[in-house]
């Protein structure tokens, strides 16, 4: 008999309440001495889209647990995590935040993450070192356009996750359209782990557990914070319908949580009823499920009416994994030894760095010396702190699944591994052996792209942060001369802060130009170097990062003739420009030389001239031919260097950048836009009205959906059109409608369009012979 047929017989026959719930005082206070046992850590993350309750849900967490001793609101600008001057003016989070409390004797270390795209570096680098997530969905929007970029991002790094349906109080909540929405976007089945129950849903009283089969019910009225609440059993006798439908999820549940834990599968098989099967044994599949990212569980709640933030913490614990639950290949390298990761990076009011790290095994101490790989130098850990917020709490040492802060490193970065010197002298065979095996693949193999092992996502140095590519950029000076230095240092910081910040010099203009992910993210850039550096910098007007690429392959040979220090140089290099065949490829030059023989091919040319061909790669594909903007999709082959003996790398470099510059000259040139994701949900009588605004900013429609008495549309539109684009979609539906909206992908321009932005970008109409430089 299946195990389909099974349920169903066993929701037939009568069922006895076998169920005892858990039982829990209603405060948890910080002073209860969490067990240092890894098994008890979790470190997790609080990840959704904008506006959907993540701050308030977690001054809710911090409050129950008793590290705080009142309610923050983000309305008054008093919460704990969003401490910035911009966050709390702004009501929005735009930093990521680590708090730790303690929770039912075990420890938690929380990250609160932005909402905001401008800022989703930020969620980048912190689901990289969590164990688990809670994703917060707003009930009555269900998944948003942000919800599914964090998922995503969490699922790149096979993080586990809850989810929570915020908000049940608000007009319009849907549970099941929430359910659906997860299904259809995020593409996995959820399971309503509790729901709420009540005379409606923006009355709810409680929440029924499935898993424990019990009411939690909260009366206000007699604690308005939420903090003291009722849990009972849920009878057949007493709760009835109540009763029947919560039966009736959990034997659905346990039948899919069947097909994937033998042990309860088992379970089901040696019971005569499903109401039999004990809460634990129901727990604890349902949490391997979870861990191995089999089934999501789906918790309900409203955080900001005080209502289901407790059994959200408890399920933390139960379904979530520890650090030891966690598998990471590369720990197998270190063994007992150190080894940590810097994902972070703030600078305190004297302006020093506090470098955040994820230890992922053996013991980071106070006053010890550290090894950073990726830089190859050592450094000597100040002060180790717990981190609360925007506040520290000295440590003397962290160990396997802490995330602590370390004060006075000066060159370790964020995305770097760092070890111990016992570490270091482990690893460092498996570094040369790989070195080693490295070049004899360069020997071997005429076509291996020259990659440095430095910037290889090997499996002894942790793989980088990856970082998106900017879509704006403006120009940035000090009100004065006088003030130059202090602004170089205030650059320098918050680049140093967020690796989505790019700082450049204009090697035509002499300008500093700054490039981010967007208008909110440049606009707080300005006012941090007000705030906090005092800085009054004047920047200029936003403009588009536009990209270039070629169409055609094109083959050119330079040749470069210099004397320097009385000695005379001669480079000849004959190189191809072609469109990449390979999108993900790291490196975009190969050596394909003309000869079987090459010098290209000899260890001295490796040693002598590998990295100056790359730095010349690299730059000349950082200003194209049509407006100084990145190359893109771009091989460049070498296929042959004539070089005089002992010629120098940067006479090699130049000829390089020369031959390269010159090749794409002769290219077909292509000006490349920058297109967003646009997620418009307008009440339906501007819907029209909406659409009508959209056509004529050179929008594709990719889908329009109906949502009670709400239009969802979901475009594709070029950013040049989107300059401002809240302020009027705001002014046309008279505030009644909601935008988020996300960089999609580069996309070819018209001429006319092209044509458009090289004036709008020069200042000077489009010369004819601008594009005939073919030869």
């Amino acid at each position: 008999m299946t195990l389909l047929k099974l349920n169903k017989l066993f929701i037939n026959r009568s069922l006895r309440s076998f169920i005892t719930p858990r039982k829990y005082s209603s405060f948890h206070g910080a002073n209860n001495k969490a067990t240092e046992d890894v098994r008890d850590l979790r470190n997790i993350g609080i990840i959704a889209h904008i506006d959907a309750g993540k701050t308030t849900t977690t001054e809710r967490m911090l409050y129950y647990s008793g590290f705080t001793k009142h309610l923050g609101d983000v309305d008054h600008g008093d919460t704990v995590t969003d401490y910035m001057e911009e966050e709390r003016n702004r009501g929005i989070t735009i930093n990521s935040a680590v708090v730790t409390y303690h929770w039912n004797k075990h420890r938690v270390n929380l990250i609160d993450t932005p909402g905001h795209v401008d800022f989703t570096i930020e969620v980048e680098r912190s689901v990289r070192v969590l164990d688990g997530a809670v994703t917060i969905l707003d009930a009555s929007a269900g998944v948003e356009a942000q919800t599914v970029t964090v998922w995503k991002q969490a699922s790149k790094h096979h993080v586990p996750s809850l989810i929570y349906l915020n908000k049940l109080d608000k007009m319009g909540v849907s549970v099941e359209l929430c359910l659906e929405s997860i299904r259809q976007r995020l593409h996995i089945e959820p399971f309503l782990i509790n729901f709420p129950y009540g005379p409606d849903l923006q009355k709810f009283q409680g929440l029924v557990d499935i898993v424990e089969m019990a009411k939690y019910e909260w009366d206000l009225a007699k604690s308005p914070d939420g903090r003291k609440f009722s849990v009972h059993p849920l009878t057949e006798k007493s709760d009835g319908k109540i009763w029947e439908y919560a039966m009736k999820e959990r034997s659905n549940l346990i039948g899919q949580l069947s097909n994937t834990d033998e042990k309860i599968a088992d379970e089901v098989l040696l019971v005569d009823s499903i109401d039999k099967i004990k809460t634990e044994f129901v727990r604890k599949a349902l949490r391997n499920a979870t861990m191995k990212r089999q089934l999501t569980p789906v918790l309900c709640g409203s955080s900001l009416k005080n209502k289901g933030v407790q059994p959200l913490m408890n399920a933390i614990y139960d379904y979530l994994p520890s650090p030891s639950d966690r598998e990471f290949p590369f720990l197998e390298y270190y063994g007992s030894d150190l080894c940590a990761y810097a994902f972070k990076t703030i600078h305190d009011q004297q302006k020093n760095p506090q470098t955040f790290f994820r230890i992922y095994s053996g013991v980071m101490h106070s006053g010890s010396d550290i090894q950073n790989l990726n830089r190859h130098c050592k450094e000597k850990v100040k002060t180790l702190s717990r981190i609360l917020a925007n506040d520290y709490h000295r440590i003397t040492a962290a160990h396997q699944g802490d995330i602590v802060c370390v004060s006075g490193l000066t060159e370790t970065r964020t995305g770097d591994t760092v070890t111990s010197k016992e570490g270091l002298a482990r690893i460092r065979p498996m570094l040369r052996q790989y070195e080693h095996r490295h070049h004899e693949e360069e020997e071997g193999d005429s076509s291996h792209d020259l990659e440095s092992h430095d910037d290889l996502d090997h499996d002894v140095v942790l793989a980088g942060l990856q970082v998106p590519s900017p879509v704006y950029f403006c120009s940035v000076e000090p009100p004065s001369m006088a003030s130059q230095k202090d602004l170089d240092l205030a650059l320098e910081c918050l680049q140093r802060e967020d690796p989505s910040l790019k700082v450049e010099v204009n090697q035509e203009t002499g300008q500093t130009i700054l490039s981010g992910m967007g208008e909110l993210h440049l606009e707080v850039i300005k006012h941090r170097i007000l705030s906090e550096f005092k800085v009054d910098a004047y920047m200029g007007p936003l403009q588009i990062a536009y990209r270039e690429t070629i169409e055609d392959k094109v083959t050119h040979t330079e040749t470069l003739e210099s004397t320097v220090g009385g000695s005379k140089h001669h480079a000849g290099i004959t190189l191809t420009v072609s469109p990449s065949t390979d999108a993900n490829r790291k490196r975009n030059v190969l050596f394909k030389p003309l000869e079987e023989k090459s010098f290209m091919m000899t260890p001295k040319f490796r040693k002598m001239y590998k990295s100056a061909i790359e730095n010349a790669v690299k730059t000349s594909l950082s200003y194209g031919p049509i407006l100084n903007f990145p190359v893109i999709n771009v091989d460049v082959i070498i296929h042959n260097a004539d070089l005089s003996f002992d010629a120098s790398p940067n006479v090699v470099a130049a000829a390089v950048s020369k031959c390269i510059y010159s090749a794409l000259k002769r290219a077909t040139l292509h000006l490349l836009e920058p297109v967003m994701n646009l997620e418009i949900t307008a009440n339906q009588d501007f819907s029209s009205t909406v659409l009508h605004d959209l056509s004529t900013r050179r929008a594709k429609i990719e889908r329009v959906t109906q949502k009670d008495d709400m239009k969802v549309i979901q475009a594709t539109v070029p950013l040049s059109e989107l300059r401002h684009y809240s302020n009027t979609l705001r002014k046309i539906t008279h505030g009644q409608t909601s935008l988020s909206m996300e960089f999609s992908h580069y996309e070819e321009m018209s001429e006319a369009e092209k044509n458009k932005a090289i004036e709008e970008v020069t200042g000077f109409p489009v010369s004819p012979e601008l594009f005939d430089s073919k030869e």
